[in-house]
């Protein structure tokens, strides 16, 4: 099975209601983001983060395994939805190829968040590969509550 669709990871869903995801700009719990290759097999029921989950892109340039710490730049609400905005994210000097990616919380235990299909495979040679985050708003925002 591969990265077939967007989504919410279930576990994510249970971790608002009993508070462990903390969004505060500036103080609130780490999240990170790790690159996928066609092989993994992550979705929705995607528990956490693992380096054993197959798949995942290897060390190239600065990109490492576990991948990169995501800055949380705005968490809003407009026209009755809750949505959170993280900066774009850019790793040089790779060479790489990612099908998708998974946003997971450090802070709580390497919890996953949300798994990201990129809709095909998608690469950088020797150069930079950027996670292109959608406008921040109640229809667009990686990650809303409606």
């Amino acid at each position: 099975m591969a990265i077939t669709t967007n989504a919410v990871c279930n576990v994510f869903k249970e971790d608002l209601f009993e508070g462990k995801a903390d969004f505060t700009v500036g103080t609130g719990d780490v999240f990170k983001l790790a690159l996928y290759n066609n092989t993994a097999s992550i979705g929705a029921d995607t528990t956490s983060y693992n380096v054993a989950i197959t798949g995942q892109v290897g060390d190239t340039g600065q990109y490492v395994a576990g991948g990169g710490a995501l800055v949380n730049a705005l968490v809003s609400v407009d026209a009755s939805v809750a949505f959170v905005d993280f900066n774009d994210l850019s790793f040089t000097g790779v060479t790489l190829t990612a099908r998708g990616a998974l946003i997971y919380n450090t802070s709580n235990a390497n919890s996953a968040v949300a798994v990201l299909d990129f809709g095909a495979d998608k690469t950088a040679t020797s150069g930079t590969f950027t996670i292109q985050f959608p406008a921040a708003d109640s229809t667009n925002a990686i990650l809303r509550i409606a």
